[in-house]
């Protein structure tokens, strides 16, 4: 059952939202975290969590745990066929997470869930933001579940709900920016990768970039720029970028594909990331390229800054 007031009500529990979730129920703050899916996605996604972000995540107690499941690496080079033009190393950044850590987003929300149930948190799933309204110096909250239509008071409203913000176009805020023409194909593959396996490899080619990431359990994550990319790669059109643009001294063949997916090219960011005391974070608040993980990483800065901020204010 839902409750009829929360002093912060969050939209959204991707990254973002269990990321604010977690950092308010450690400061002892009332919210309440809805998402409209029944489930949080199995996908792979944003796959690296760059060494800022785990800072700013080491508060919230996952880190250990994220770095447990995921693979660090502390190269990324730079690449022409088979011969190096760059190469860069993290391991002399002045933190004690001096790399990158390849982990797919399904299990940085995994670990992210975990912690807030055991902090005593939780999320109220299958529930969907219809609107925000003001209501003197709160907002009138209408949410639809299984069980009908429900309507929540609440002091601030928080959307991390994605491109397609409910709450941000309730609070009237542009999102400025546009879309590429191009497109980009994601996929999580197994191959007979003979190249370094511990660092990102960035390939460029006449016939457009390329670039692999090993991931855990001998996977790798294989990013490309494509023309009119089909919705799920295959493998035969993996293995047809490889050869392509990717190493000449071997031959590449996919094995398994474990996830793959088409991303159309979007740059936008909102024209305010607050109106009152509605408040926006993540990709209902700006969104990238899918190069780097910048999105996930972003919006993980986001919530735990404003998660910090809050507290303070409520506290």
């Amino acid at each position: 059952m839902l409750p009829q007031h929360a002093k912060i009500l969050i939209v959204g529990a991707g990254p973002t939202g269990l990321a604010l979730a977690v950092t308010l129920q450690q400061a002892g703050v009332d919210y309440l975290l809805v998402d409209r899916l029944a489930a949080g996605l199995n996908t792979s996604r944003a796959a690296v969590i760059h060494a800022h972000t785990l800072e700013m995540l080491e508060p919230l107690g996952v880190v250990d745990e994220l770095g447990k499941r995921g693979r660090k690496l502390d190269h990324f080079s730079v690449r022409d066929g088979d011969r190096a033009l760059l190469r860069l190393t993290f391991d002399r950044l002045p933190t004690r997470f001096n790399h990158i850590l390849m982990i797919p987003q399904q299990e940085t929300e995994a670990v992210l869930a975990d912690r807030l149930a055991s902090l005593g948190g939780r999320v109220h799933r299958g529930v969907s933001a219809l609107s925000v309204r003001e209501a003197g110096a709160g907002f009138d909250v209408r949410l639809e579940s299984a069980d009908g239509e429900h309507v929540v008071r609440a002091d601030y409203v928080v959307g991390g709900d994605g491109m397609h913000s409910v709450v941000r176009e309730s609070a009237g805020i542009d999102f400025e920016g546009g879309s590429y023409a191009g497109s980009f194909v994601l996929a999580d593959v197994t191959m007979n990768w003979k190249t370094d396996r511990d660092e990102v490899a960035f390939y460029v080619s006449p016939e457009g970039p390329v670039v692999v990431a090993p991931l855990p359990h001998g996977r790798f994550r294989v990013v490309a720029t494509l023309e009119n990319a089909p919705e799920k790669p295959d493998a035969a059109l993996i293995e047809t970028i490889m050869n392509t643009r990717g190493p000449k001294s071997q031959k590449i063949s996919v094995g398994e594909v474990f996830w793959s997916s088409r991303f159309r090219l979007h740059h936008r960011v909102a024209s305010a990331y607050r109106k009152g005391n509605i408040l926006l974070m993540g990709d209902a608040a700006h969104v990238h390229s899918p190069a780097g993980g910048q999105g996930m990483n972003t919006g993980l800065v986001d919530a735990v800054i404003l998660g910090r901020l809050l507290a303070g204010v409520l506290k």
